[in-house]
């Protein structure tokens, strides 16, 4: 048996080949392109390297152009935590020396020494990983476009407290079109007191705003001209032009937001899982496609319900020595798939009744409402994991039985 670990840089990537004994068989320095990555084929094909018999691979990391080319084939690629790496690294000396060849040496001993603890990268179909990056893309635009918006209510606290008193009433606040037209026809007080009602309905209809535009405009034109502290000219006016600044950003990041918003909706819908995972209550096609970006759809990568749970973070962690024992929340976990489980579960209550109840339940037992919150999504994608290996949509009476059912 011959195992291959590579120490992955941005410039170059580092290969060594060892057997079974641990005896360095070969070990190569590759470029990051596509030259570097046939001399990496070619070298693992002369050392046996076949379809039928693939030589497992260790890596630092899970993505980019190296990896694809690894996962091009039939062999198992294993993404090894650098924290975990470096663990195994003291196993092989104490002078704490380290090198990237010595690295490559390293991955390439943990999987001829613990190969069964470690999980290869799941075998995802094309179409899951596709609305993995856009999921992912769509939830980083989304939180992005948040960091910019508090940087500019923040910025307005300081010299334009009118603004966001005339935007406290809208849903998503600065975010709005409308937020974001008024603000770049009127950056500070000064001009924001001047506007008439006219200016206002054509911003409000050049935001997209149908309805309600003439007490609208009335509204804003009263809080505008309410009675608020002010900064300098020249100090307001200077920070009108920061806002400027930021408000530009934030348009950016809400059309990028959108954008991977469409993109993720047409794909989502074109998946065969789609169906099985928005018919659970609290989850739609947007969290909904963050859920199968981290599940994926390779039903072998997990033994078992317990193994999702604990990837998901909903499973406790029990630690026990001697007569201490503590049963607590998992810190180590896919974070994206449990914030998107504490989305999910705060959704259900509404939409199930089920759900509802056992939320209830488990608060009335004395937890707090994250926890209630987190044993509820445990129990969800338990029943999530049970759909998509049989193919069944949820049933609310077989997932929540009620006393009735469950005496008949």
């Amino acid at each position: 048996m011959i195992y291959c670990g590579i120490d992955w840089a941005e410039k170059h990537h580092d290969v060594a080949l060892i057997d079974d004994t641990g005896q360095l068989l070969a070990k190569r320095r590759i470029t990051d392109d596509a030259a570097g990555y046939r001399l990496l084929l070619d070298l693992l094909a002369e050392y046996g390297d076949t379809q039928d018999t693939p030589i497992p691979i260790a890596i630092e990391t899970g993505r980019g152009l190296l990896v694809a080319v690894l996962r091009s084939g039939k062999g198992q690629v294993f993404a090894i935590n650098p924290m975990a790496a470096a663990r195994y690294r003291d196993r092989h000396g104490v002078s704490r020396k380290k090198s990237d060849p010595g690295d490559a040496l390293v991955l390439a001993n943990i999987l001829r020494t613990d190969m069964p603890m470690h999980r290869p990268l799941p075998a995802d179909t094309d179409l899951a990983r596709a609305i993995a990056v856009l999921a992912r893309a769509q939830q980083d635009a989304t939180w992005n476009r948040q960091q910019i918006a508090n940087q500019l209510r923040s910025l307005l606290r300081e010299y334009y407290p009118a603004a966001l008193d005339a935007i406290a009433t809208w849903t998503n606040g600065l975010c709005r079109p409308e937020a974001r037209e008024l603000l770049k026809l009127a950056p500070t007080p000064a001009q924001a007191v001047r506007l008439t009602r006219v200016q206002l309905r054509s911003t409000l209809k050049r935001a997209g705003r149908s309805r309600g535009i003439e007490a609208e405009a009335n509204r804003l034109r009263e809080v505008f001209r309410g009675e608020y502290a002010s900064q300098p000219r020249l100090v307001e006016e200077a920070l009108g032009k920061q806002a400027l600044a930021l408000l530009r950003q934030l348009e950016a990041a809400c059309l990028a937001a959108d954008e991977l918003t469409e993109a993720v909706e047409e794909s989502f819908l074109q998946h065969p899982d789609a169906e099985v995972i928005v018919s659970f209550p609290g989850l739609g096609v947007q969290l909904g496609a963050r859920v199968l970006a981290e599940v994926g759809d390779d039903r072998e990568r997990f033994a078992d319900a317990r193994g999702l749970k604990a990837y998901a973070g909903s499973a406790p962690v029990t630690r026990a020595s001697g007569k201490k024992h503590h049963v607590g929340r998992r810190m180590v976990k896919n974070d994206r798939l449990n914030h998107a489980g504490y989305l999910w579960a705060f959704s259900a209550l509404r939409s199930s009744p089920g759900a509802d109840a056992h939320y209830r339940r488990r608060r009335e037992r004395g937890d707090w409402h994250a926890a209630a919150q987190r044993h509820l999504f445990n129990r969800m994608i338990g029943q999530l994991y049970h759909c998509l290996q049989k193919g069944e949509l949820f049933d609310e009476l077989v997932a929540f039985p009620t006393k009735t059912a469950a005496a008949a």
